[in-house]
């Protein structure tokens, strides 16, 4: 009897070791091999930036449009809203890693759901970051080369400034800023050595806040600025139901939980990582509202749904053309340095994904160099010839987001493998999820409805 019990115990262990070995797609806590031995653990400031950059992505461009939906009033508020709940989705992740002794989100899943809890997760990472990342060389391109849109031609910088020519076409600008500036940041093994691109990527922020800020309060001084609307319009049913639209915008404005784990695996005092979220939610929280409430202050019902495309006119005051050229150029360096945060989990997921049972991808340096060449040839193809993907990305990017940030998080605490869920734990879980679906399903309705409307039209 006490054999067979120990063989079953040791069956047990086993099994658990397998889903440990087969899950887990993020670096060790610590490597004493292969260069790493002399990293004594990130800092705190370094940490801060890193989750930072990795939450101010595109989508604070995208937020003075969703204020404009919302009004002024609810729309900030769901900003402060979501980032609380944000905050404890990803406690949720953390306080359940920490018990179980997990360095990775996919190992966590694993742990709770098994095999397909995994691929489910680290699918979700793949296909959001590889969205968001198109997205970003797309951005790239439109600010430095230009677009059209509606049979309206937005000169870029480089051509407003050169003229039109073969060097600073698309395809030559995204290739170049491919080859010298992500392929050597994305070639880091480590987040920390990111630490210094992601405070400058937040400072880059934070000018575009100060200078969006400056310009409006100047306008307000001088009354040129309209009263801003402070609640939504709701004419009939159609719009409340449009309203839903600016779920997913706030909703992937704060998702950064697929690199806490990485953050948290750098840090050589664990008790940090709480202090790192909150101090990094409440910055982001605060770039996010200035800049909601100051662009939108600014160019009120004229706000567009990427708010970088308002700053491509005059501006109602002196040297108007240099603060466009400013804001521009500032974003455009900002989503270049955040470009190599997001590529670092999904590189490292995508492994996961096809190479689940081999070894850490940082041990294997061919293999490593295969996946990342892959994914930039991958994006920068993407980028040239499918400009628009806006429409695409509501959908994918919503779907995949939400279950990142909300609804698997909610269903770790739910299954609790480690017994530590409180019953306030369980009902908020339960709570996020209803909000989490119930939102995103109307709004993806809603979407699609605005798309088969506008093709019909056409």
């Amino acid at each position: 009897m006490g054999v067979g019990n120990g063989s079953a115990d040791t069956n047990q262990q086993t099994a658990r070791n397998e889903i440990r070995d087969e899950t887990t797609p993020l670096l060790p806590v610590k490597v004493e091999e292969e260069g790493f031995h002399e990293f004594n653990g990130a800092s705190f400031s370094g940490a801060v930036f890193n989750l930072s950059t990795t939450i101010v992505g595109a989508g604070i461009m995208a937020l003075p449009a969703s204020i404009k939906m919302l009004g002024l009033i609810p729309g900030l508020l769901m900003i402060i809203f979501v980032a609380l709940l944000t905050e404890a989705s990803i406690d949720m992740l953390i306080r359940c890693s920490h018990q179980g002794k997990i360095t990775s989100y996919g190992w966590l899943m694993g742990e709770a759901y098994g095999q397909w809890g995994r691929i489910a997760l680290q699918a979700s990472v793949v296909i959001n970051n590889i969205g968001v990342m198109i997205v970003y060389m797309i951005i790239i391109g439109d600010v430095l080369s230009g677009t059209s849109s509606g049979g309206v031609h937005h000169r870029g910088i480089l051509e407003g400034w050169f003229g039109a020519h073969l060097w600073n076409s698309r395809a030559i600008v995204l290739l170049v800023t491919t080859l010298f500036v992500f392929a050597p940041l994305v070639s880091f093994k480590r987040l920390d050595s990111l630490s210094y691109t992601s405070a400058l990527s937040v400072a880059l922020a934070v000018v575009f806040v100060v200078i969006t800020a400056g310009i409006a309060i100047i306008k307000v001084i001088n009354g040129t600025v309209a009263m801003p609307k402070l609640f939504p319009e709701i004419d009939d049913l159609s719009s409340v139901w449009k309203l839903f639209t600016a779920v997913p915008v706030l909703v992937t404005a704060y998702i950064c939980h697929y690199n806490v784990h990485s953050i948290d695996n750098e840090l050589e005092d664990k008790t940090q990582t709480k202090p790192i979220v909150r101090t990094s939610l409440a910055l982001c929280s605060s770039v996010y509202i200035a800049t909601s409430f100051f662009a939108y202050l600014l160019f009120g019902d004229g706000t567009l749904d990427d708010v970088l495309a308002n700053f491509d006119s005059n501006l109602g005051i002196p040297f108007s053309s240099v603060f466009n050229d400013v804001v521009r150029v500032s974003y455009a360096a900002h989503v270049m340095l955040v470009f190599p945060i997001v590529f670092f989990a999904l590189r490292l997921n995508l492994d996961g994904l096809l190479f689940p049972t081999s070894r850490h991808i940082s041990y294997d340096n061919k293999r490593f160099t295969i996946i990342t060449i892959s994914l930039l040839v991958v994006i920068y193809t993407a980028a040239i010839f499918i400009p628009s993907i806006w429409d695409a990305f509501q959908f994918t990017g919503a779907t995949a987001a939400v279950l990142i940030g909300f609804i698997f998080p909610a269903m770790v605490i739910l299954r609790d493998p480690y017994g530590i869920a409180t019953k306030r734990d369980k009902i908020l879980a339960v709570t996020m999820i209803v909000l989490a679906v119930v939102s995103n399903s109307v709004a993806l309705y809603s979407d699609a409805m605005n798309i088969f409307r506008r093709k019909e039209v056409a």
